[in-house]
């Protein structure tokens, strides 16, 4: 095979299988390439054994791609990957056919011809693919075999359109991925309708772009006015749950600063006042000290008396007055008193 393209080179080791992709996919009608070799029919069989060594099997797989999702991407890597040296050439089909024998797309033609050149397993894009594929159309692109899914696939007034390719013996099955396909994504939106009416007239869109009329485009400006205070309203509830925790936290904290501080005031308080503290033992020496200042200890009962001065005349002793100051300290001195007075009563009558 000599395959030449001046503009987009995708270099390919066929050993270790590992594509270096430097630019999109071709298009079939912009690309020089032709294969040169000799086209011989192969069987299944023989391209799994990776004959002709030569060049590549050239595998074909079509579609309408509208939406191009991983559901697609899936089915074009197991074509790409049915033999160990293959050419993927993929038929897109134009809006005219498709709108014709399928239906309105969301994507035109060229946006879903652009999809189908950057996915990484395509090799070649075909634009404006027939519907049905001719012997003609199979011997201008050297198609060795075309892949797709086993389920028949009755349009255009036939039962299965690659009835005749399956005869031939160059139809390969691929797997269909469940849980996507274009039309379940199309039933989102039309079930999520209001949700992207009501979005994108929020992002500047008008309502004749997106065909709302005006009653509804009131309706749905409206409704995201709720909405949006129906954030604001969640976005003070939320801050004003965080304040309220900030303060109880605040306050935890400060309770258990207060009660540690009571306790070392507490603890204070008593090594300082408690029945065995500091200021109790200060009280009772300083008592002791205004005690003996305020009664001082009595002077000895044989004191001498002291001497008279010459220039004064004696002051009478009253020896039978008691002695306030010292009172008796005993029965015995208390009874010498006694008739040391009534001994005196005695003289002086």
């Amino acid at each position: 095979m000599s395959c030449h393209a001046s503009e987009y080179e995708v270099p390919f080791s066929r050993m270790s299988r590992v594509w270096t992709l430097t630019a999109p996919a071709p298009f079939a009608d912009e690309s020089s390439c032709q294969c040169q070799a000799p086209h011989e029919k192969l069987t299944v069989a023989q391209a799994r054994l990776g004959t002709p060594v030569d060049r590549p099997v050239r595998v074909y797989a079509d579609g309408i791609f509208d939406l191009f999702h991983s559901g697609h991407a899936r089915a074009l890597m197991q074509a790409k990957t049915l033999f160990p040296n293959s050419y993927l050439l993929v038929g897109v089909c134009s809006d005219d056919l498709t709108h014709k024998f399928k239906g309105f797309t969301v994507m035109n033609e060229a946006e879903r011809y652009e999809a189908l050149r950057h996915c990484r397993y395509v090799d070649e894009v075909i634009r404006d693919a027939p519907w049905t594929l001719t012997p003609e159309f199979l011997e201008k692109h050297k198609i060795d075999f075309v892949a797709h899914d086993d389920i028949p696939y009755s349009s255009a007034g036939s039962d299965d359109v690659y009835k005749h390719i399956k005869e031939a013996g160059m139809f390969v099955p691929t797997q269909r991925t469940e849980g996507i396909s274009t039309s379940d994504i199309i039933t989102r939106i039309v079930r999520d309708y209001d949700v992207y009416a009501r979005r994108n007239l929020q992002r500047g869109y008008t309502a004749k772009e997106l065909n709302v009329s005006f009653i509804n485009e009131k309706k749905y400006r409206f409704q995201n006015q709720v909405d949006k205070m129906k954030e604001k309203v969640k976005n003070v509830e939320e801050r004003s749950k965080e304040f309220v925790n900030r303060v109880e936290e605040k306050s935890h904290d400060l309770i258990q600063k207060w009660e540690e501080k009571s306790r070392e005031f507490i603890g204070n308080f008593l090594e300082l006042f408690g029945p065995d503290g500091a200021w109790k033992q200060m009280f009772q020496e300083r008592s002791s000290r205004m005690l003996q200042a305020l009664s001082p200890k009595q002077s000895p009962v044989s004191s001498p008396t002291r001497s008279r001065s010459p220039s004064r005349s004696p002051s009478p002793t009253f020896s039978w007055l008691p002695n306030k100051t010292s009172p008796p300290s005993s029965p015995k001195a208390a009874s010498a008193s006694i008739s040391s007075m009534s001994e005196g009563d005695e003289d002086e009558k």
